[in-house]
């Protein structure tokens, strides 16, 4: 059943955020990505936070500086592998708001666009590896980290289609390559299924290393994008969907409990 509920969860969020970018017009999209930046912070940080690392340090036989060294690391890690282009979070298109010149997203596609589709598709492996072990130490937990990894990946792959549709691929072939990317994290899951499965006292450690994924991603990219000068209204909409996202997490995790 464990496997089954990797496989379910890795795949419902590659197919989801491109059946909800396949739904849409192209001004509509741009909205919801602005917004669901909002919502994603919220649920990581929270996911984050107040689930997972508290998890792993309640954990039987653990080292509390092994695993804030490992929550270190794991931030540098990430930090490391997105100055490599291959942890990419594409929430940034033309008319986003953001002011971005014009031929933006033809750069951030680079050549043929493979250079999205690559990184993407490495992003969404490491998020399978994270859900897996994540339900490999309970099901309660696998549920909470899949909802933030599913929620985040919405807007990144609705980013992705606009920037790949803007960089001249017609929307059929982009939402195409968009699935695709999606898949590896179901083989990242069924990977870390089988190759995670067997090494229990490294869970607590796994686990630190997918909150540093979420921190990461929060902190170094989508805070960011939230940081500019805005009217009162657009800035009280952030707050109270940054709000909801926290509200959602532990919505989950109470009625799970």
């Amino acid at each position: 059943m464990t496997l089954l509920y990797i496989v379910a969860a890795t795949l419902i969020g590659g197919v989801l955020s491109v059946v909800i970018a396949a739904s849409m017009t192209f001004a509509v999209l741009g909205k919801l990505v602005k917004h669901l930046v909002s919502l994603s912070t919220g649920v990581l940080l929270a996911t984050a936070l107040l689930h997972v690392l508290p998890e792993a340090f309640e954990a039987p036989g653990t080292d509390a500086h092994a695993l804030f060294t490992t929550l270190l690391v794991g931030l540098l890690f990430f930090f490391l592998l997105e100055k490599a282009e291959l942890y990419r979070h594409a929430h940034h298109h033309e008319g986003d708001g953001h002011e971005h010149h014009h031929h933006f997203d033809a750069e951030q596609a680079g050549r043929g666009g493979f250079s999205v589709l690559v990184g993407d598709s490495i992003h969404n492996f490491c998020d399978g590896i994270i859900i897996a072990a994540a339900f490999l130490v309970s099901p309660e937990l696998g549920a909470t980290t899949s909802l933030a990894v599913i929620l985040h990946e919405i807007p990144q792959e609705v980013g992705d289609t606009i920037v790949l549709i803007n960089a001249g691929f017609s929307r059929r072939k982009a939402l195409l390559y968009n699935a695709a990317s999606g898949l590896t994290a179901v083989v990242g899951g069924v990977l870390g299924y089988f190759v995670v499965g067997a090494w229990q006292e490294l869970f607590p450690y796994l686990l630190v290393v997918a909150s540093s994924s979420f921190i990461y991603v929060a902190v170094a990219d989508l805070i960011p994008q939230m940081q500019r000068h805005l009217p009162w209204r657009e800035m009280l909409a952030q707050i109270a969907w940054i709000g909801a996202g926290l509200l959602l997490v532990s919505s989950a995790t109470h009625l799970m409990h």
